[in-house]
């Protein structure tokens, strides 16, 4: 005789299976050892990629003690090099956030204008800048700043990178503020008309302190790419930063470029760790301080919101969808 606690028992198992039949098709005996195959051939693969890497750095002579060592043992290796090199890349990246931060929002902002001629304008602008590769925005600063002004040949490159990254990315900002402004829910400019908000004060005291915690995420992997793009102003430009490093380092400690380049790296790792960690705090901090209306403005919702053609507003959370 079954107890009334084996019943409950087996029918919760029989329901877990039910519903893992349902979800997907439960892999049979040759599927489960099909699995396993491609499985250990997946690691065996891995691993003789592994130790080709390997191998072929030990017989460059890349993986000697020797090559590490300055980096633990040598501070004039940092003092020389990597802080400065370091320090170069905080600024330049620092001016270009600050710069462009404003720049896109008040670019976003424009395309939403009741204007016609400030709406397309700011489109024109934005799709201007946002068609040209970043690179080739620092070179032509770069020569810009050559033929028409007296900036001196050690400061220019630093200029013409950090134009570069703010005409670019207060292209892609505008659009990300944009697309955080779209996502909220239309009440809320209706609420603020009710009591009697003018379009202006609409946006500064409502719209936009919403939308941050909307576009927070994008926003942050905007800044990102700030950081990494300063890399562009090393390879092409000569400027000082920590990419640019890597050659002397390498020059003056035993050609030990494998060492170089992955300090270089994990330096650039623990620069955006840092930037990721302070936004993701931000937004904790905005969301309990009831700030948001929970959307949440993805990468996807600005490219589509980008795309040529009729533009679609990402759809809100809330009820009620505002119009471009």
């Amino acid at each position: 005789m079954r107890r009334p606690g084996q019943a409950r028992t087996g029918g919760r198992r029989a329901a877990k299976d039910e519903s893992a039949t349902v979800l997907y098709d439960v892999p049979g005996p040759r599927a489960r050892r099909r699995n396993l195959l491609w499985t250990v051939l997946f690691l065996a693969a891995l691993a003789a990629v592994v130790w080709w890497v390997i191998a072929g750095l030990a017989a460059k002579n890349q993986l000697e003690a020797a090559k590490w060592e300055p980096f633990f043992t040598d501070g004039r290796i940092w003092q020389t090099y990597l802080l400065p090199a370091l320090k170069n890349t905080v600024v330049a990246a620092a001016l270009a956030m600050v710069l462009a931060l404003p720049l896109g929002a008040l670019l976003g902002i424009a395309r939403l204008s009741d204007h016609r001629t400030v709406r397309a304008g700011a489109g024109t602008v934005v799709e201007f800048f946002r068609a040209i590769p970043v690179l080739i925005l620092m070179l032509f600063a770069n020569a810009a700043y050559a033929e028409f002004t007296d900036i001196s040949p050690e400061t220019r490159p630093l200029y013409a990178v950090v134009t570069g990254l703010v005409l670019y990315n207060a292209s892609v900002l505008a659009e990300v503020v944009r697309a955080g402004i779209l996502a909220l829910p239309a009440g809320q400019t209706d609420a603020a008309k009710a009591i009697g908000m003018r379009k202006g004060q609409t946006m500064a005291y409502v719209l936009l302190p919403q939308s941050v915690t909307a576009m927070l995420p994008a926003l942050v992997s905007q800044l990102v790419v700030i950081v990494k793009d300063t890399a562009l102003g090393g390879a092409m430009l000569g400027f000082a930063e920590l990419l640019a490093s890597v050659r002397p380092m390498s020059a003056n400690y035993g050609a030990n470029t494998i060492a170089c380049f992955t300090v270089v790296a994990v330096l650039f790792v623990l620069l955006n760790i840092a930037l990721t960690t302070f936004a993701s705090w931000l937004e904790r901090r905005l969301r309990r301080g009831k700030r948001s209306t929970g959307a949440v403005v993805t990468a996807e919702a600005v490219d589509d919101l980008a795309a040529p053609g009729p533009a679609e507003p990402p759809a809100p959370p809330g009820p009620g969808t505002r119009e471009p």
